[in-house]
């Protein structure tokens, strides 16, 4: 684009000067930072389509459909639009890719200002992926979830029969028994009120009188063969049965007892569409000896009394299960309750339980509703990572597992695409289930499967959450605060790993002890596992020193303190000093650093551009306006172009101007069209007037351009920033001065010294005034100009001026100030 001739006598200030050659140049003046963005693929326009940021809703102005009367510019018109439409498939391509443009799919390796936008542009989106799926998770759980696994537990556990046995206090088999006649079959079936009236429910029981019992509970034993193990040959006379441990290989599946029915014969777990259950003491199969209870009290109580009585638990029983489900309509929620009582092979008995309360049917009220159309964003978001993802790992290849929020990406898209899948399964095998329940109400409904993946996915879920938590600082790592965390763990991960295998070897040295020691005494080192998790306890301040004191009274003291010692006063210790180092020279490092582009800048520039831009259109409307001044009553598109081409615009946008208002096509603007043209340019300057009013900048309410010119801004430095430079330039000055002094002393030894000062004044003097035309900032004039008048007082020396033009031309590079004056054109470096 050509320069504007007649400009500086117009009112345009010299910054939209040097942004007008910028843009013709394809490039822009960023008063923030340092380098050139990719160029934009658009055609700037100088009278009516300068495409602004923002738009006024007086710029679309109807099209004349009547022919060009001017041939002279067609031609010009003519490869304008051709380049207008031709431009027009591209943009949609790079809309489409910018609709995935990621820093790994932008080449943003040199150009800092894009690399924040795109990240800023990928935080943006990511936040409300981040909402969504939050709606999404918290949309599935609820407070009375908690209420309602606690009103069962209570019932079910807690409630004592005559002889004052609970669930958890079961000892033995007759406590079993107990339990089974009294508690429970209390607990699974109400069908009248506390006065002995009848709750009307037909024969369906409903616990608490509002949570229905489903189907019918289901009992069921695992066995163990006999003579699975080995009596030792003293013994053998009068040890005749021997009863192993639980296992698959050695579960007894043969019919025993009455034989008839299903409590006395085997089933496999595929018959019984069971799963396996992990118990306190091993692994138990679904399968086994079942008896399904009745749908009232009475026909249950006879069913047990007659399992109690043909002894249907024996030697070789192991695990006996208790399985029923409820459903509340008022919370639409089931809880799907196993009691599981372990007989092992020591005697007696270990009492567990799992009480799971889920959400199995999802759709019911208007909260479900929405929590649909969470999904369906959530469905959404999900396919446009996973193009995404494709996209960059198609640029980096292999390369793109290097890091590990890559990895982290494609952990939390698989997490997202098996919990899709199973809320698909869920859905339709609830429906089918409770179909053929809803047909027969007296089989056994078996949720125990789907309740348990239920879990899994809500488990699931939570560190899908989770990890979309932590991936934030991928997002927000442009800023060098937010790298601290990463850059600490990072840089220290080589001397964690070398201490942590010092670590664990006295950690695991000490679980080994306390295992050996205490492990027949107390529970807590029962297991090994258990001893590593009570150690860490211990290291918290969690532990019981007189159960170990009471197991081994002379080791069991040297253990603690000794332990307590080593591991938490000494080795807790060093790994802390290893975080804390790194962690000191991480920000030691970061505080040195030269500042980057921040958010901050990017926000100030964008809204000084807008500003900018929208001054220039509000020029181009004064030029036409001062064309339309000469006072004649017709005026010709020659005296018209002429003009406005001293003024600097291009001919097919004069034409378009012209022939927009030519409404007879007789290329002449008569008194009634010269009249159009002005009302409607002085609405268009009306409303950019209101528009650059409304940006807030102290650029004057006016709109007067000519009063914006004579107005500049000053930038003034603190007193501790002044005379930080004032050190810094004397502490240059005396280095300098000493150098010159040795060069002077080499020069008298080789007989050239008076003719060498003076040609060093010389062409020092040239060097240092050449030097300081180049590398002043053109808006630091008035801090210089403060700079000089506070050293040349003192420091009248040509070293003297020579590191203050040096200190003038790095000021801003120490300061990282932008500029902001109305007359600069300045970087910040």
């Amino acid at each position: 684009m050509q320069k504007l001739n007649n400009r500086a006598e117009s009112h345009l200030s010299s910054q939209v000067e040097c942004e007008l050659e910028n843009l013709g140049k394809r490039a822009w003046v960023n008063q923030a930072y340092c380098g050139t963005p990719p160029p934009v693929q658009r055609s700037i326009s100088t009278v009516y389509n300068p495409q602004p940021l923002f738009h006024s809703p007086l710029d679309s102005m109807g099209n004349l459909s009547t022919p060009n009367p001017y041939p002279a510019e067609e031609s010009m018109r003519n490869q304008y639009s051709e380049k207008k439409s031709s431009g027009c498939c591209s943009s949609i391509l790079r809309a489409i890719k910018g609709l995935w443009g990621t820093t790994l799919t932008e080449d943003t390796t040199e150009n800092r200002e894009l690399f924040v936008r795109t990240t800023l542009r990928e935080l943006l989106v990511y936040i409300i992926f981040l909402l969504d799926i939050c709606l999404l998770t918290y949309g599935m759980t609820s407070s009375t979830t908690y209420y309602y696994t606690k009103v069962m537990t209570d019932l079910f556990l807690n409630s004592p029969s005559d002889s004052g046995v609970t669930f958890l206090s079961i000892s033995n088999m007759d406590n079993f028994w107990t339990y089974t006649r009294g508690p429970l079959l209390d607990g699974l079936y109400w069908t009248s009120w506390y006065n002995n009236q009848s709750l009307e429910t037909g024969t369906h029981s409903f616990i608490y009188y509002e949570n229905m019992l489903l189907g019918v509970p289901r009992i069921r034993q695992l066995k163990v063969k006999n003579k699975s193990c080995k009596v030792h040959s003293d013994f053998k006379e009068e040890i005749t049965n021997c009863f192993d441990v639980y296992s698959d290989k050695k579960e007894d599946d043969s019919s025993f007892g009455l034989i008839n029915g299903t409590a006395w014969q085997y089933h496999t777990e595929k018959e019984l569409k069971g799963s396996n259950h992990w118990g306190m003491l091993a692994t138990y199969s679904g399968g086994g000896y079942y008896q399904d209870l009745a749908m009232t009290k009475e026909e249950s109580a006879v069913l047990l009394a007659d399992l109690n009585n043909n002894l249907w638990l024996d030697h070789g029983t192991r695990a006996v299960f208790i399985d029923f489900s409820t459903y509340n309509a008022n919370i639409n929620l089931f809880c799907v309750i196993r009691l599981v009582v372990e007989f092992p092979a020591t005697g007696g008995a270990i009492p567990s339980y799992h009480i799971r309360t889920v959400k199995l049917i999802r759709y019911i009220t208007m909260w479900d509703y929405f929590i649909i159309g969470c999904e369906i964003v959530f469905c959404v978001f999900i396919l446009y990572y996973i193009v995404e993802e494709i996209l960059e790992l198609r640029i980096h290849k292999f390369s793109y597992f290097k890091s590990i929020w890559n990895i982290l990406d494609v952990v939390i898209i698989l997490l997202a695409i098996v919990a899709i899948v199973f809320n698909v399964f869920r859905t339709i095998k609830v429906d089918k289930l409770l179909g053929k329940l809803l047909q027969e109400s007296n089989i056994y409904a078996d949720f125990e499967f789907l309740a348990f993946w239920q879990t899994q996915y809500n488990n699931m879920n939570a560190v899908n959450l989770f990890f979309a938590w932590i991936k934030i600082f991928k997002y927000i790592s442009f800023n060098k605060t937010m790298t601290q965390l990463s850059s600490t763990l990072a840089r220290c991960a080589t001397d964690i790993l070398g201490f942590a295998i010092m670590f664990f070897i006295v950690f695991f040295a000490y679980a080994q002890l306390g295992y050996l020691l205490f492990g027949t005494e107390v529970e807590s080192f029962s297991t090994f596992h258990k001893c590593i998790f009570t150690q860490f306890r211990i290291i918290l301040g969690d532990f019981d020193y007189d159960a170990i004191e009471q197991a081994n009274r002379v080791l069991g003291p040297i253990y603690f303190f000794t332990y307590v010692f080593f591991v938490f006063f000494v080795l807790l210790n060093m790994f802390l000093a290893i975080i804390n180092d790194t962690y000191s020279e991480v920000k030691e490092e970061l505080a040195s650093q030269k500042d980057e582009l921040h958010l901050t800048d990017i926000i100030k520039q964008s809204y000084a551009k807008t500003f900018m831009k929208l001054k220039l259109k509000k020029e181009k409307i004064s030029d036409v306006q001062k064309a339309l001044q000469s006072g004649s009553k017709e005026l010709e598109f020659k005296d018209f172009r002429e003009i406005l081409k001293e003024m600097g615009h291009a001919d097919h946008e004069i034409s378009a101007a012209f022939s927009k208002f030519d409404q007879d096509g007789n290329q002449i603007l008569d008194v009634e069209e010269q009249e159009t043209m002005k009302r409607e340019l002085e609405e268009k300057r009306d409303a950019l007037t209101a528009e650059l009013h409304n940006l807030g900048l102290n650029y004057g309410k006016s709109g007067n351009l000519a009063e914006d010119k004579e107005k500049t801004s000053f930038i003034s430095v603190t007193q501790e920033q002044f005379q930080m430079l004032v050190k810094q330039v004397v502490e240059l000055e005396c280095a300098l001065a000493t150098t010159m002094a040795k060069i002077d002393v080499v020069m008298g030894k080789l007989g050239l010294q008076d003719a060498g000062k003076t040609n060093k004044k010389e062409s020092t003097g040239k060097h240092l005034t050449i030097r300081n035309e180049q590398e002043r900032p053109a808006s630091g004039g008035n801090v210089l100009i403060n700079v000089e008048r506070g050293l040349t007082q003192d420091s009248p020396s040509w070293s003297s001026a020579a590191h203050l033009g040096n200190a003038g031309s790095g000021l801003y590079s120490d300061i990282g100030w932008p500029a902001v004056t109305e007359n600069s054109a300045s970087t910040r470096h």
